[in-house]
């Protein structure tokens, strides 16, 4: 009779929880978002605003656009849509969640500014545990923890001694190029996954440094691990569904296993070496470099407390990866693109680099000082920024301008629309025009807060330098070597996987100078 009315009070308690989770706590929240003034759709079962946003996604993905068309319309179509619909302040829903779009510029300030308030969306899928964690997914105490130790690695004087591997990958990349396009001849070539090799390879050299080998199948692993996890993340997840010992879920698991025993091992070998005195260039890499920093944290502090585990270090170089790998190649795929668009640009552009190097190796100081590819660099970013949106929780209730929210809410900042706001940046905001950044992007964004392609405030991107200098070395060697023009097979098509990619990739017609 006890153990009966134990499990009726369990079975109570648990079906609250669900009923509470899929339909009270989300129908409070609605009520409580309509009295302060916010508009929105009404709230559905479990799924929310879920259907209508992939039905929205799979109808633009599936037509190309033209240059002069709204780009936000293919990338974020639903939440275009519910702002054009509710108004700039509204709300939808993520499944049981509702979101609130945030849009101007001194209330994102606060958002990126105030980091121990407004902290990044927790995935609810355990699968995405397995592809990102570290940085960019750590809060409060943990994250200050990571960020001091990290930090190290990216000062300008260590960037300088990753400019080598820089310089090595682009070659390699270039040398292929070479290969194929004679002089006198144009040919055809989907400069896409010749970016996205290239930034892998770099990443593999900068993080491993001599483990290079063993790193870049580290990072094969890891963009197998990408598709399983994605086409995870993107289904309804049925809790306990990640035991059932499917076919792709076996996968998930031995890939997670190599990866961390690959990279554990690494580790152990260059902690010895780093214990027996050795000093090599393999202290320049960024897994030399953090390792360093995180011996040094924990000796001035006496306490392992004070340090990161062999398990998260190897979450930072996962994470490494997946960062700077994507970041850069979209990054240097629009700028192609947009100088082909854009030929006067992409003289000019190369007058400079002539000018800087000649047909010389680029160096560091020379890369510092190319103001015209820098200036075409941000504007790339702002109308193709690296992530098109942002999201964030607020834990607790919160004033956020003349928004009043209650606790739990997700903020949605859509960087895509803020990028392209004709208040903020003309009506001439969808066009590419880098004399915009002639001055700086202070002068550029009027001193407000409205260019966020490396996010913003204590959290913003800690590696922008390194993207910033391995994109102006490519571009660089790229202008020494080729002239280019866009394909007529060139099909403009870009949607939003984490990164804005080209869906049909990026043939360009190359010309050898």
């Amino acid at each position: 009779m006890i153990a009966a009315i134990c499990v009726a009070i369990l079975l109570v308690y648990y079906t609250w929880r669900v009923l509470n989770w899929a339909w009270f706590g989300p129908k409070k929240l609605e009520k409580c978002l309509r009295q302060r003034g916010l508009k929105g759709n009404p709230y559905k079962l479990l799924y929310g605003d879920l259907k209508d946003l992939t039905n929205k996604l799979n109808e633009a993905k599936s037509k190309p656009i033209n240059f002069s068309d709204d780009i936000a319309q293919r990338l974020i179509p639903f939440f275009l849509d519910s702002i054009n619909k509710n108004g700039k302040n509204s709300f939808a829903w993520l499944g049981p969640k509702p979101m609130v779009f945030i849009t101007e510029s001194a209330i994102i300030k606060e958002i990126f500014d105030k980091n121990y308030m407004y902290h990044k969306n927790k995935h609810s899928n355990p699968f995405a545990k397995l592809l990102v964690q570290g940085l960019v997914t750590l809060e409060e105490h943990k994250w200050t923890k990571h960020r001091k130790v990290i930090n190290p690695a990216f000062h300008f004087e260590k960037l300088k001694h990753m400019l080598p591997a820089f310089y090595q990958s682009c070659s390699e990349m270039i040398s292929k190029w070479e290969e194929v396009v004679l002089k006198d001849t144009s040919v055809e070539l989907d400069v896409w996954p010749h970016f996205q090799l290239m930034t892998g390879e770099v990443i593999s050299r900068t993080a491993f440094g001599s483990s290079y080998e063993e790193g870049k199948i580290v990072f094969e692993l890891q963009k197998e691990q990408a598709e399983h996890v994605m086409e995870k993340v993107f289904s309804i997840y049925i809790p306990g569904s990640r035991f059932l010992p499917s076919k792709r879920n076996k996968r998930i698991l031995e890939i997670e296993k190599e990866i961390q025993t690959t990279i554990g091992r690494i580790i152990d070998k260059r902690l010895k070496a780093m214990k027996a005195g050795e000093t090599s260039n393999n202290n320049e890499d960024l897994l030399g470099i953090l390792l360093e920093s995180n011996m040094k944290e924990i000796e001035q502090h006496g306490s392992n407390d004070y340090g990161m585990t062999t398990s998260e270090v190897i979450e930072e170089c996962k994470l490494f990866y997946f960062a700077g790998k994507d970041t850069i190649s979209v990054l240097l795929v629009w700028t192609t693109i947009l100088l082909c668009l854009h030929p006067k640009w992409q003289v000019r552009a190369r007058e400079e680099v002539f000018q800087a190097f000649g047909n010389d190796k680029p160096d560091f100081e020379g890369l510092s000082r190319l103001k015209i590819v820098t200036m075409i660099l941000h504007e790339t970013l702002r109308l193709f920024p690296p992530i098109p949106t942002y999201g964030r929780t607020n834990k607790e209730e919160v004033k956020l301008g003349e928004l009043s929210l209650p606790g739990g809410v997700v903020l949605v900042i859509p960087s895509i629309l803020v990028h392209y706001d004709k208040e903020i940046w003309g009506e001439d905001a969808k066009e590419f025009k880098p004399e915009r950044f002639s001055e700086g992007v202070s002068k550029a964004t009027k001193g407000q807060f409205s260019y966020i392609p490396f996010g913003g405030g204590p959290r913003i991107c800690i590696g922008q330098n390194f993207a910033m200098l391995e994109a102006k070395m490519a571009i660089a060697m790229i202008l020494q070597k080729f002239s280019f023009e866009l394909s007529p097979s060139y099909t403009h098509a870009p949607f939003a996987v984490v990164a804005i990619y080209p869906q049909y990739g990026a043939p360009l017609l190359m010309h050898k100078l």
